[in-house]
């Protein structure tokens, strides 16, 4: 079946009214897709935002999530409830262009492709904010960042805030993990990458395409572009991907973060210290503090792994915290 003849059905989770503005923004950004049949929007375990959000769009389906609490529970409530082929994500403080889901669509003309990713720019709350952070970093932000193609290209795992895959592909698979993935203020992650390795596990000849045309603006919040939250959200990225290993195997999990940590990362620090004037230093820091931060959260994590408690022992971390403040999750 051609892209163009399938339902796309796009999915959006949300959790805190204090991000109410960012919810109206994405949502009305993805009604305006021609291609999309229908928008769901999830929203996980906060009463008040669900009743709040069921009386703005009395035309949309607002639903609460109906599994575990987090990001990986919302989606696959999402995806249980679409009617469509297809099934695309957008996060809820990101903004789609206006081809946004025609060019994220498109290949899958081809039937071996499963899952598609598009691009993420970020939207910096002031415009000194990303002075600390390098392009090679805007992953922390849940952004794109240097080192993925330029150009269409078959890539091991897409970007969460914008993605799409085939639905029965996510049922086949039991949808995305709810033992990883964030959950509170701790900024786990990986369970799109799990997510896309196990596609091609399960089938060698799957093909996951990164399409940089289709654009997601992505709003960076100020609590994200400091140095505390480039340390913590990069040694729970090493945590993340010691679970990933653990699970899946350590090649499958690392192929890419090897060539990144070997290639990408030590040409963006010798840039920046050549542009110690305007702030290079910083951001070569940062590089480093990053690469350190997942080292040292990946041999936690190894270790935990050991006795095959690393997911448990991550989300025991996360969920306190989100028990105290859910409004605080970002």
């Amino acid at each position: 079946m051609n892209a163009q003849h399938n339902r796309v059905s796009v999915v959006i989770c949300a959790y805190t009214q204090l991000r109410w503005d960012d919810i109206v923004a994405a949502v009305s950004s993805a009604l305006a897709q021609p291609e999309c049949a229908e928008v769901i929007l999830v929203i996980d375990h906060e009463e008040t935002l669900l009743k709040r959000a069921q009386l703005h769009w009395p035309d949309v389906a607002v639903i609460a999530n109906n599994q575990q609490q987090g990001l990986s529970g919302a989606r696959n409530t999402g995806v249980q409830a679409a009617t469509g082929e297809i099934v695309a994500f957008l996060d809820d403080d990101a903004s789609a262009a206006a081809d946004w889901l025609g060019l994220l669509v498109h290949p899958f003309s081809d039937h071996r492709v499963a899952g598609v990713g598009g691009r993420a720019d970020p939207v910096w709350p002031v415009s000194s904010a990303a002075r600390i952070l390098p392009p090679e970093l805007f992953w922390i932000v849940g952004c794109s960042y240097l080192g993925l193609p330029t150009d269409n290209a078959d890539v091991r795992n897409v970007i969460g805030c914008s993605m799409a895959f085939r639905r029965e592909t996510l049922l086949l698979l039991g949808g995305f993990n709810v033992e990883t993935g964030r959950v509170g203020r701790v900024p786990l992650g990986c369970e799109e990458t799990e997510l896309c390795i196990k596609v091609r596990q399960a089938d060698p000849q799957a093909r996951i395409v990164y399409v940089p045309g289709s654009v997601v603006n992505h709003r960076v919040s100020a609590d994200r572009t400091g140095w505390s939250y480039v340390a913590r959200r990069s040694y729970y990225e090493g945590i993340s991907k010691a679970v990933l290993s653990r699970n899946l195997g350590r090649g499958a999990a690392l192929a890419s973060e090897s060539s990144y940590a070997l290639k990408v990362l030590p040409r963006g620090i010798v840039r920046e210290l050549g542009d110690i004037r305007h702030g290079g230093a910083a951001r070569a820091l940062a590089i480093v503090l990053s690469l350190a931060g997942a080292s040292a959260g990946y041999v936690r994590g190894s270790l935990s792994a050991r006795s095959g408690n690393a997911a448990a022992e991550s989300h025991r971390a996360a969920r306190p915290e989100a028990s105290v403040s859910l409004a605080d999750r970002t």
